[in-house]
């Protein structure tokens, strides 16, 4: 979590209020560019809808990472899971208020945001196999496999 208290300062963060947004959101918890896309992702959808199921997370995020993410989001305290839904809460303690209220004017305001054009360097291709079995291990494996067993 990359926490900048002093953007949240009271001075700071009377200026962040005008325009919030959901990459200042996701960047107060990820440093890395890809994790905030998706969690700024997730956040939209449950945004748009009030409410999210995992079946319904976008076809970018695979469904276990989207619930990696989503359960985060449930120990942070930004949102709760009830009945295989999340939905916004607001358990923020003290030290967080400016924070809350932040993400509060946030999840309120109601500009639409192109989330391609906000996170313009994010990388959508899939990552190179680095280890494991080859595919042609798996083929001989499964054609072995299907010889008949003598009589």
């Amino acid at each position: 979590m990359s926490i900048k208290y002093w953007e949240f300062e009271d001075a700071p963060f009377k200026e962040k209020l005008k325009n919030p947004s959901v990459k200042a959101v996701s960047n107060i918890f990820f440093d890395n560019e890809t994790e905030s896309f998706r969690f700024a992702v997730l956040l939209s959808e449950v945004k748009k809808k009030g409410q999210l199921k995992l079946k319904d997370v976008p076809a970018l995020i695979p469904i276990a990472t989207a619930k990696r993410y989503l359960d985060y989001a449930v120990q942070l305290g930004l949102l709760k899971h009830e009945d295989n839904n999340y939905m916004f809460t607001d358990r923020f303690s003290k030290p967080m208020r400016n924070i809350a209220a932040y993400i509060k004017a946030w999840i309120d305001s109601p500009a639409e945001e192109d989330l391609s054009i906000v996170f313009a360097n994010i990388r959508f291709d899939k990552q190179q196999k680095r280890g494991g079995r080859k595919q042609r291990d798996k083929d001989q494996n499964q054609e072995t496999q299907k010889v008949d067993p003598p009589q």
